[in-house]
């Protein structure tokens, strides 16, 4: 995943996966890290799931099923969800979160300092 053109003053970054569609009532978060440095345009494959693939400074928080890391989405059977890949840009250096905040929480936190965003929605079902 990749992005570029930051808002001018962007001290870092939060990215997410988020399904809206999932039968919770509140969507899911597959994925969320934040504290991505300001210089990172890009993270490689495997950052949600495999140690030092992050850059360094960034957290992952817990997903959906309380623990940090990415996990994949799984619609149930002959359903087709969305999956919200979002890149926001943050007016902060570092968002002070514990570990385990939820997806929530680190949306509150981000929208609170965000200075810009983009997002990616596909569909996909089993």
């Amino acid at each position: 995943m990749s992005w570029e053109n930051a808002p001018e003053g962007t001290q870092s970054f939060a990215v997410s996966m988020y399904d809206p569609d999932a039968p919770t009532g509140s969507g899911w978060w597959h994925w969320v890290a934040i504290n991505v440095p300001a210089s990172v345009t890009k993270l490689e494959q495997g950052a949600g799931s495999q140690e030092g693939k992050l850059p360094a400074g960034a957290i992952m928080t817990n997903n959906d099923a309380g623990m940090p890391g990415y996990l994949g989405a799984c619609p149930p059977e002959g359903q087709t969800h969305r999956s919200v890949i979002t890149v926001k840009a943050l007016s902060v250096e570092k968002l002070e979160l514990p570990a385990n905040a939820s997806g929530a929480l680190v949306g509150f936190m981000t929208n609170m300092n965000k200075i810009g965003e983009a997002t990616v929605t596909y569909e996909a079902g089993r």
